[in-house]
């Protein structure tokens, strides 16, 4: 048996920041990580995915290059086997970076293998029994795999397998209109292939409000992604070329086929076979680790951070979680996930910045509310650039003038975003924004004339 002060399970993107303040706090580390360092974020999620994101762009706007009087003298052509050779050098070089910080940690120890719990202090990896009374779970996620008629009898991809495809499929059919879907749906009808999205919902991203997923869908279907909503039963069975997918059980004629299949559906935690039993570490229905607003499980000296404790399943939520932990264990500052404000993400392009409660949700409230739209072929900036789709929207409470919620689907959306929420976490009023001057042209710019826009919410 080792002693150590503190055992990290899991490398995403809170355990190793977490590691390295306990270190620097003379702590003695053990970090256990059974697969590749860095976690969903590094090595399947995020930075791989917007690298490809970023080649799909750079096809698009070369095939657009006329608009701009550029001439190419030829036809765009790409070359999957490069681009995914650059999103693997990228990828690795952040895989390799967070490897080499966990080896460096001074009184540091990292364990490659399983780790699970035989007791409350107590985590066997590779035969060898480590004890710590502080112990901190970060083993992320992985793609769920639902219970789909046939779906057991043919070859499919997720978001993690889909990081090794060298090649462009000829059809895609993509399983789930959410985020993960919908970026992967984008992406490959960009780099040439036909893309069908199957969806059993009556619309795209349920989650936002019907405006954001109207317009979102008009931005997919405009550049020639099939999208099926309303796929109530989903099936699947292989053929001779690829697979089809049948859309409704008791009609036959609804399905589509398709060389390839693409399942993104959601997500399910790493949970199930870390002995949870055996510490007394208590879990939803779902698997997810029951915490606190400090992230505390139900056992003392056990914290529970990033996508395995369903408070947000996104890499600056799990961020945020170690933040919240350390400041909590090492600075005497008692922060809590409850003073987050939501925000998030879809990065297609152009992309969704999105901060606080929905429109739906500010009429479910009850509360007085004031709103402003505005669409982006009213803002200069998107004008220059040729890239007018999309809107943005900001929902206030009309008594508290505080900024209540914002959505912004168009260029520069994902960054612009931050501007409003920074003034929600100030508890500013809106007039805060509506009266100050920002730079022209840019897409910030029109936030206060938007602001001064505001009507009552109908």
């Amino acid at each position: 048996m080792k002693k150590f002060d503190a055992i990290v399970i899991g490398t995403g993107q809170a355990g190793p920041a977490l590691a390295a303040r306990l270190s620097a706090a003379n702590m003695k580390v053990a970090v256990i990580e059974r697969k590749r360092f860095g976690g969903t974020c590094v090595n399947t999620g995020c930075i791989p995915t917007k690298t490809l994101v970023a080649s799909a762009y750079a096809a698009h706007l070369a095939r657009r290059a006329g608009e701009y009087g550029v001439s190419l003298g030829g036809a765009v052509g790409v070359d999957m086997k490069r681009v995914k050779a650059r999103k693997d050098e990228i990828s690795g070089r952040s895989n390799k970076g967070v490897e080499d910080w966990m080896r460096g940690l001074k009184d540091g120890a990292v364990y490659r293998g399983h780790a699970r719990f035989e007791g409350p202090h107590a985590v066997s990896v590779n035969g060898e029994i480590l004890e710590a009374e502080k112990i901190f779970i970060n083993v992320g996620g992985r793609a769920l795999i639902p219970d789909m008629p046939g779906l057991s009898e043919i070859p499919y991809l997720t978001n993690a397998s889909m990081m090794d495809v060298d090649f462009l499929p000829e059809h895609l059919i993509i399983i789930g209109g959410s985020y993960i879907g919908l970026e992967f749906a984008q992406m490959y009808r960009r780099f040439g292939a036909q893309v069908t999205v199957v969806e059993m919902g009556p619309r795209l991203i349920a989650r936002e409000d019907e405006d954001i997923s109207e317009a979102i869908r008009e931005i997919l279907a405009g550049e020639g992604v099939d999208i099926r909503l309303n796929a109530k039963c989903i099936s699947a069975r292989k053929t001779a070329d690829g697979v089809e997918v049948g859309l409704d059980c008791a009609d036959p004629s609804r399905q589509v086929r398709g060389s390839h299949l693409l399942l993104a559906v959601g997500r399910t935690p790493n949970t199930h076979d870390l002995g949870l039993d055996r510490a007394g570490v208590e879990t939803d229905g779902a698997g997810y680790i029951k915490t606190d607003d400090q992230l505390r499980t139900s056992v003392p000296g056990i914290w529970a951070l990033g996508d395995c404790n369903r408070k947000g399943a996104f890499t600056h939520t799990a961020y945020n979680d170690y933040e919240i932990v350390a400041a909590n264990l090492l600075d005497n500052d008692p922060r809590k996930v409850s003073d987050r404000i939501l925000t998030y993400g879809l990065f297609i392009d152009p992309p969704l910045g999105r901060a606080g409660m929905t429109e739906a949700e500010v009429r479910k409230s009850g509360r007085k509310a004031l709103v402003a739209t505005r669409p982006m072929s009213r803002v200069g900036r998107a004008v220059e650039k040729g890239e007018t789709q999309g809107f943005m929207k900001i929902v206030v409470d009309a008594e508290s003038r505080q900024i209540l919620g914002a959505a912004i689907l168009g260029v520069t959306g994902d960054e612009v975003i931050h501007v409003l929420l920074d003034v929600m976490y100030a508890k500013a009023p809106y007039t805060t924004i509506s009266r100050a001057m920002h730079i022209h042209p840019t897409v910030s710019e029109l936030l206060p004339t938007l602001l001064q826009d505001l009507r009552p919410l109908a």
